[in-house]
């Protein structure tokens, strides 16, 4: 009997899910409990295990496909049965909505056919949408639309845009090529998600030095005698600043859902983890309501686990606020990061570094440390951004205080 394989829920917060890579293909025999397909949710790729036995008689969503969770990806079944019914059942519950992406280079007009203006004017397109598209030198008429009767939407655009298509690249193919590396898996969904950020919010950024001194100072009496593995970071002690910054202030602990701002009551932390294929920003979850101690072993445990891609979706997921930090690399003061929708604020960390300032009017030198804060003007204004800002740099030079 043939059993269909829907797009497995990995997750509690998981909504749809991207085929990242078969590893079986059509006609090929498959176990109970053999690995069957990648699948690619909120940056994190899960290998999922055959749930039949039989063989692969059809691959429903190809390479790349989004899908909603329930949705079918494919069949199993005993060789050269009948599934028609299957893929008609399927295909009658997924023509109700748009399932997945335009696919790369869908076109609507070959782009060596120019569209007469009448025929420009008949394109169904969002304002939003068309505004985005012409200020990103995009030719919207080549694009293939998800929306009502293909309406062209903002996201079909932002698609676009992260795929190039409908642009002219201006450079030749024929030049040599060191490197071809995919546009997909992990980058393509880091591009996609940071093209809507830049292109929805309206971004501004503060910046500003504090002094370390207090900090490196506490650290070193928490660490004193402590074991290797038990110390506390600067980013454990950094982290707790700005939860207990949000929890006496939480103007930037919301999000803008639609036509709602909500300021959440709950701090969840999104901590940004560099690896070779792009980023991953694990959450740590209410560290305003544990001991620094837990709050360092938990950071820890989440880049490990971030590096070795062994998270789960909900440890992906619900952040409030993010932090990034590039201090590590020595080389950045300040930068601008983009902020993680649909939050509306993220802190950049910068490289501390002993620079002159003046103390008790004498100039000394100071472990100064820069930090970056990028919020959405729409949700935030200038005034409480910086009261924040302020807030976060008393509890990083004081930072006992942050205990009281």
């Amino acid at each position: 009997m043939a059993i269909p394989i829907n797009m497995p829920k990995l997750g509690l917060s998981m909504k749809t899910g991207t085929i990242s890579k078969w590893l079986k293909n059509e006609g090929d025999s498959i176990k109970k409990g053999e690995l069957l397909v990648e699948i690619m949710t909120e940056k994190i790729t899960n290998k999922v295990e055959s749930k039949a036995e039989g063989v692969l008689l059809k691959i429903v969503a190809s390479k790349d496909e989004i899908r909603p969770v329930g949705e079918l990806i494919c069949v199993i079944g005993e060789e050269g049965e009948d599934i028609s019914g299957i893929l008609a059942e399927a295909e009658a519950r997924t023509s109700k909505t748009v399932a997945g992406k335009p696919s790369k280079g869908a076109t609507k007009k070959s782009a060596s056919t120019p569209l007469s203006d009448e025929e420009r004017r008949k394109i169904k397109i969002s304002p939003v949408a068309r505004k985005l598209a012409e200020g990103n030198g995009l030719d919207y008429t080549l694009i293939a639309g998800t929306g009502p009767d293909g309406r062209i939407t903002k996201e079909d655009v932002e698609i676009a845009i992260t795929q190039g298509e409908g642009m002219a690249s201006g450079m030749p193919d024929d030049r040599p090529v060191q490197q071809v590396i995919p546009y997909e898996g992990m980058r393509q969904a880091i591009g996609e998600n940071m093209a809507r950020s830049s292109s929805s919010n309206a971004r501004v950024t503060l910046h500003v030095s504090v002094d370390m001194t207090g900090v490196l100072a506490l650290r070193k009496k928490l660490n004193a005698g402590a074991k290797e593995k038990d110390k506390i970071s600067v980013t454990a002690i950094l982290t707790k600043a700005v939860a207990r910054a949000l929890e006496l202030n939480p103007c930037l602990n919301a999000s803008l859902t639609g036509d709602e701002i909500r300021i959440w009551q709950d701090i969840h932390i999104g901590m940004a983890v560099a690896l070779p294929e792009g980023l991953m920003v694990p959450v740590l979850r209410n560290p305003c309501q544990k001991r620094l101690s837990e709050v360092n072993t938990e950071i820890s445990d989440l880049a490990k686990r971030a590096r070795k891609n062994k998270l789960d979706v909900d440890e992906m997921t619900g952040a409030t606020f993010t932090v990034t930090n590039l201090g590590g690399y020595g080389s950045v003061d300040f930068f601008t990061p983009i902020i993680n929708p649909p939050e509306v604020a993220i802190l950049g960390i910068g490289r501390t570094t002993e620079k002159p300032a003046v103390v008790d009017g004498q100039v000394v030198a100071r472990p100064l440390m820069g930090l970056s804060l990028v919020f959405d003007h729409r949700v935030v204004d200038g005034a409480p951004a910086a009261e924040w800002l302020a807030l976060l740099i008393g509890l990083i030079e004081k930072p006992e205080s942050m205990f009281v």
